[in-house]
């Protein structure tokens, strides 16, 4: 059922909550409604609602591992089919968070493997897992679970996919992108090959897995005749020939590579229904293979390719059906303009940062106001956009927000490489943003004067809508911080990096914004002892301190450079408590430690 019907089942439920509503009735309704925040608000209306909703619901998402415990879960939804379980903060993806933080599988794997009978599906991200949890998950649910999902973890090696592979042959979806995996060997995926015949989704895309053969790929195709995804690590493209010929209802690839200079590319067929596509490393020469079929492609991933803006224009042209575009900024201002005018379908967009040296080489390489204005005046269909541009105006903001009615997710980086910024602080711009479109996800990181507190004030004041925000280097004070605080009524997870903000103003915030159930916060105006932030210590909140650390990063080409990360702030609401495997890095604020201050 949609969104909208679910939504109405819900009120008209509500309703007749009023009126009284026999058990028969209810138990044939609730089954309908399967959007999370409308369960929510059924089990608020009684008793009697609150145990059917427990009895009936089937999915769970627990966006912090550490807001709950495994034996409340198992208390309060004891029929769960499906559980989403998140880890460590965003903010470890992009290194700012210690690798031992915590977010630890272990004890979530144990209770599963003990009750949970019902349960079916699960995906981990974020999160540490040993070989021992996934051999004790095949060996307790190995013939029960369809779908698992190692979304950028850590922890494991092959030798915990192994067992995996042996004992889990009713797999439909085994997804391990990002992950950081041990490479031992690749019997795990013989082993995968040879027991199941009824995988449709294999994804270990962009992780360190090179031992694979495609042997076992070819017999994976074979074998399992609904296989309709395939994503893999770095695999030469003309080994994999066998695979597309035997893959027949495959619908997604992506992986593989281009290590030769050879003609032998042209002869490569893909599959025939092959509409999702991302090839790694493929160059000018290797662009043509994709020509014969870019009418159906749904999806490009461009992200890891060697193009210039050139090449972007010339394939984005042959892609009228295009749905889904992911690239760098190296497609540049016109290739976001051919994509205006080529792509009238696109619903999503991402555009990463592209390297440096690479944009150097290609002059047109930027993205700017210019492509972003093309974009909402050509794509009026776009739902998602995230990108990274080098210079942002007003009126670009200003434009999206006049003809991108559907969009919901807006996400803007504005790069350091440009020192003079057309048009800064961007207040208008982010207000006719917010009051055009109807945002539930907003993420704005700019540089130091590119919002005012009149800005801030102003996302406040038209986020009615939004339940998650970043916010990067924006504000000019406290003030505008509290005057964002009084509005957002249904912001439930905010992230802030690089802002001016005093503990005090932080811990006041929190306590205004009414929704607000997580929040972090890197780069602020400590205080000498933290006593600051106990104006927002309450019942079941959560405040971690972790300090600034001294971080490597070694580029190619380059000498390694050594950089500061600035202290955070973690706060959350838990029904666990104070968590209980600290590092030794991080320090809990405890209320009661102030009284001895």
């Amino acid at each position: 059922m949609e969104d909208g019907n679910e939504r109405k089942v819900s009120r008209e439920m509500l309703d007749m909550a009023d009126r009284g509503m026999s058990d028969e009735v209810l138990n044939c309704v609730m089954p309908y409604i399967h959007d999370s925040k409308d369960r929510d608000a059924v089990s608020l209306v009684c008793r009697r609602w609150y145990e059917l909703d427990a009895l009936t619901r089937k999915h769970i998402t627990i966006a912090l591992c550490y807001t709950t415990t495994p034996g409340r879960l198992r208390g309060r939804f004891p029929h769960l089919e499906s559980l989403k379980l998140k880890g460590k903060p965003r903010a470890a993806m992009f290194n700012l968070i210690m690798e031992d933080w915590g977010g630890y599988v272990t004890p979530w794997v144990k209770e599963i493997s003990n009750y949970f009978d019902c349960l079916k599906s699960l995906h981990f991200r974020r999160m540490i897992v040993k070989d021992s949890d996934l051999e004790l998950l095949a060996q307790a649910r190995g013939r029960v679970l369809l779908v698992l999902k190692l979304d950028k973890c850590s922890g494991f090696s092959t030798d915990g996919l192994l067992h995996v592979g042996r004992s889990c042959r009713n797999l439909r979806t085994l997804f391990l992108e990002e992950s950081q995996i041990v490479d031992k060997d690749g019997e795990w995926l013989h082993e995968l090959a040879l027991n199941n015949t009824v995988l449709e989704t294999l994804n270990f895309y962009m992780t360190e897995l090179a031992q694979v053969r495609f042997e076992d790929l070819e017999l994976i195709a074979r074998n399992c005749r609904s296989l309709i995804s395939m994503k893999i690590s770095d695999f030469e493209i003309l080994d994999l020939v066998g695979f597309f010929r035997a893959a027949t209802a495959l619908e997604e690839f992506a992986g593989g590579s281009f290590s030769e200079q050879s003609d032998k590319y042209t002869a490569v067929s893909f599959p025939p229904k092959l509409c999702r596509l991302g090839l790694n490393y493929m160059g000018k020469n290797e662009m043509p293979i994709v020509f014969p079929f870019a009418s159906l492609l749904k999806k490009l991933d461009l992200l890891y390719c060697l193009l210039d803006t050139e090449d972007h224009c010339l394939l984005i042209q042959k892609c009228p059906n295009l749905e889904f575009l992911e690239a760098r900024d190296v497609m540049g201002d016109r290739g976001l303009e051919v994509l205006a005018q080529s792509c009238k379908k696109l619903r999503r967009l991402r555009i990463e940062r592209g390297a440096d040296e690479q944009e150097m080489e290609d002059e047109e390489g930027v993205v700017s106001q210019r492509g972003l204005m093309a974009l909402a005046r050509g794509c009026l269909e776009i739902e998602y956009v995230a990108i990274y541009v080098s210079d942002i105006t007003n009126a670009a903001l200003e434009c999206i927000g006049a003809h991108s009615k559907k969009l919901c997710d807006f996400r803007l980086v504005l790069l350091e490489r440009e020192e003079r910024i057309t048009d800064l602080p961007l207040d208008n711009g982010v207000r006719a943003l917010l009051r055009g479109c109807q945002l539930r996800r907003f993420a704005l990181y700019l540089r130091s004067g590119g919002l005012t507190d009149v800005g801030l004030s102003y996302i406040g004041q038209y986020s009615p809508n939004v339940r998650w925000m970043l916010l990067g280097y924006v504000g000019e004070s406290d003030a505008g911080l509290l005057a964002f605080s009084r509005g957002c009524p249904s912001l439930q997870k905010l992230e802030m990096r690089g802002c001016c903000f005093s503990e005090r103003a932080l811990a006041v915030a929190a306590m205004q914004l009414t929704s607000l159930r997580y929040l972090w916060v890197q780069g602020y105006r400590a205080s000498e002892t933290g006593r600051d932030l106990l104006v927002m210590a309450r019942p079941f909140w959560n405040i971690e301190l972790i300090p600034p650390r001294g971080v490597t990063i070694n580029a190619p080409d380059r000498e390694p450079v050594s950089i500061e990360h600035p202290a955070h702030i973690l706060a959350y609401y838990s029904l666990a408590g104070p968590r209980t495997d600290f590092p030794s890095t991080v320090t809990p604020l405890d209320p009661a430690s102030f009284l001895t201050l």
